[in-house]
């Protein structure tokens, strides 16, 4: 007599920590130069992960070594519109030296899955994968058409990512309107007038607008030793002093308006209280939403000269120009000015503010599929000062949201640890989400 042993089918949470650990193992290091394959060994490895449960993704590259994975998963009504939920699989670089732990190790240490992309944003495409994994083995169809995207270059501004891809292959996005991925849906711990603290969740509905320039600078090569107005050092550093000092005007966005509304609701602070106090209660992600008050331009690099007693002809700097809603040729024209008639302001890269229907079905889905989890908690929503791949979906169409569902501990700097040091994910969160993002698409 032969006995028979059941097994049990793993669903998303009895994998979501290994899949998360193990993508954090390949180092898809990005550095924005495209000096060879950065996502190969990542896509790679999800390609697998996707064929191991009987599916059949695609890849796409723009160059060699640098490919995006997509796949379509068929909803039970195909008539309605579809959703797209979109990781990238590229990371920002680490310096081993300044971290507790190796930054592509995807340690478990102290209750948290360690490493680069923990935060930014393997942790998310870990959940989907392992949702998505989950609904091959059961045979469990979405109520509507899902596409799945992991897209290569979005630290570069998806340049060989999700920029090329709407351009080149529009097709597989087809009849999709909603888009769900990073930067959002994470929780922050807010004070009480009655003592007792609010957990609340960032959704983020809106994006800065985005353009990468160079500053170059000429003048008149020659001896240092005979000094020269006409320095392309000089007229660059006056340049850059100018515009880092420049007071950008103020302005508050709708959905910032209504962030600082529901804040003073929530912790019971006077209108009049000061901005900072405000913010310091969201932690590090005070951070994105002081940066969404105005536009800036921050300078990030700078290049120039060759030898001690040599005056160069040129000399550059590159800055990193995040705009609100309305202001892009406004912004560009004050860039201009400042830099000066010496300095020429070079467009690199250039990608829209974009904005999305702060209210809607998948707005209440997201809300139900939290509560369901954290009945008493709030859904804020607000403005991010940096950008995601949903800029480039933005060209189809698409209205994109920032929904990494994760309850934090409070104390946790998790908005300071985007493209920072020992960035590292709650095994605890990585589980509610996984939770929620799974009633979410049950549900949406």
């Amino acid at each position: 007599m032969t006995e028979t042993i059941a097994t049990s089918m793993p669903g998303p949470e009895d994998e979501v920590v290994r899949l998360c650990q193990e993508l954090i193992r390949i180092d898809s290091t990005n550095d924005g130069t495209n000096s060879g394959p950065v996502e190969e060994k990542a896509a790679a490895w999800v390609v697998e992960r996707l064929r191991e449960v009987g599916l059949d993704p695609q890849t796409y590259e723009r160059v060699p070594g640098r490919p995006s994975v997509v796949l379509r998963l068929e909803g039970e009504d195909r008539t309605r519109p579809g959703l797209c939920l979109h990781g990238h699989l590229d990371v920002v670089p680490a310096n081993a030296a300044d971290w507790q732990v190796d930054p592509f190790s995807g340690e478990l240490r102290d209750g948290c899955i360690w490493g680069r992309g923990a935060v930014d944003m393997k942790d998310m495409d870990a959940m989907i994968l392992a949702i998505v994994r989950h609904l091959a083995r059961t045979g469990t169809k979405p109520p509507r058409d899902l596409v799945i995207a992991f897209f290569a270059d979005e630290e570069a501004a998806g340049t060989y990512g999700a920029q090329w891809l709407v351009q080149a292959h529009p097709e597989l996005f087809d009849g999709v309107t909603e888009a769900i991925s990073e930067v959002g849906g994470y929780s922050v711990t807010l004070p009480t007038p009655s003592g007792t603290p609010k957990r609340a969740y960032l959704l983020q509905t809106a994006e800065k607008g985005l353009m990468w320039v160079t500053l170059r600078a000429t003048g008149r090569a020659g001896h240092a030793s005979v000094p020269s107005a006409d320095n392309a050092i000089t007229h660059l550093a006056q340049a850059v002093a100018r515009i880092a000092a420049h007071p950008w005007p103020g302005e508050y966005i709708e959905p910032v308006s209504r962030l600082l509304a529901d804040l003073g609701r929530i912790t019971g602070l006077d209108p009049d209280t000061d901005l900072d106090t405000i913010l310091g209660h969201l932690g590090g992600a005070g951070g994105f939403v002081r940066a969404t008050l105005a536009d800036t331009a921050v300078p990030t690099v700078l290049s120039g000269g060759y030898k001690h007693n040599v005056i160069p002809q040129e000399a550059t700097a590159k800055l990193d120009g995040r705009f609100l809603p309305g202001h892009e040729e406004e912004f560009l024209t004050t860039l201009r000015q400042l830099a000066g008639e010496h300095v020429e302001v070079i467009i690199e890269t250039q990608a829209p503010a974009v904005s999305a229907p702060a209210t809607g079905s998948l707005i209440d889905a997201m809300a139900a599929a939290v509560h369901a989890e954290d009945p008493d908690a709030e859904i804020l929503q607000y403005c991010l000062s940096a950008g995601t791949d949903n800029k480039s979906l933005s060209v189809l169409g698409i209205a994109g949201y920032g929904f990494v569902p994760l309850r934090l501990p409070e104390d946790l700097d998790f908005g300071g640890m985007f493209h920072g040091i020992d960035e590292r994910v709650p095994v605890d969160a990585l589980l509610f989400g996984t939770r929620v993002l799974a009633r979410l698409i049950a549900t949406c």
